[in-house]
């Protein structure tokens, strides 16, 4: 069984340490984790790794996150897979740093990356994992928080983080998203 797992973020070194990019760190933790390195490719930065007989092929889009849907769009029929073996990473305003919450499907909560995956798919009946990035912003100044470094005390527990980022989506895959929403979603 295959697996799409994408992290959503914005290519370019000045964006690499944003809040907005965490996607794009989770995957990278995920690659490390597996002993496994990304390779440029047809719009975006791939590489893949086994785990429990499943395989899991890592996206980061090189589309900019506002365009994200074309390259995850491309690689599930690339790799014929189905919608439910999606699974997309994401910064979540709403929720408090590093807080975890899975879906199985839902709306775009504001974020432009899952608004244009979801335009080009053409539904919103596919997995995301939301990783909480805080609010701590004043109103009006979002974009500012969100193409932010994080702070030192999140970069502190950011190891913690990813680890358990990774255990997640690793769930995601053997034991189904049910099961995962249950053991991590709010932790």
């Amino acid at each position: 069984m295959k697996y799409l797992v994408v992290g959503l973020g914005n290519i370019g070194s000045k964006y690499e340490d944003t809040r907005h990019n965490i996607g794009f760190k989770i995957v990278d933790a995920l690659a490390k984790a597996s002993t496994v390195f990304f390779e440029e490719n047809k719009l975006g930065d791939t590489t893949s790794f086994k785990f429990k007989g499943r395989t899991f092929i890592l996206l980061k889009p090189n589309t900019f996150m506002n365009l994200s849907g074309k390259a995850v769009n491309y690689y599930l029929q690339k790799e014929k897979i189905k919608p439910e073996n999606l699974l997309v990473i994401t910064d979540d305003i709403a929720l408090p740093f590093g807080t975890l919450r899975m879906k199985g499907k839902g709306s775009d909560g504001g974020h432009n990356g899952l608004k244009d995956i979801i335009k080009v798919l053409g539904n919103n009946n596919f997995p995301r994992l939301r990783f909480g990035v805080g609010s701590d912003f004043v109103q009006g100044k979002q974009i500012n928080h969100v193409l932010g470094d994080f702070a030192p005390e999140e970069q502190n527990q950011m190891g913690e983080r990813l680890e358990k980022t990774t255990e997640m989506v690793k769930s995601f895959g053997t034991i189904g998203i049910g099961r995962t929403m249950s053991a991590f979603n709010g932790k």
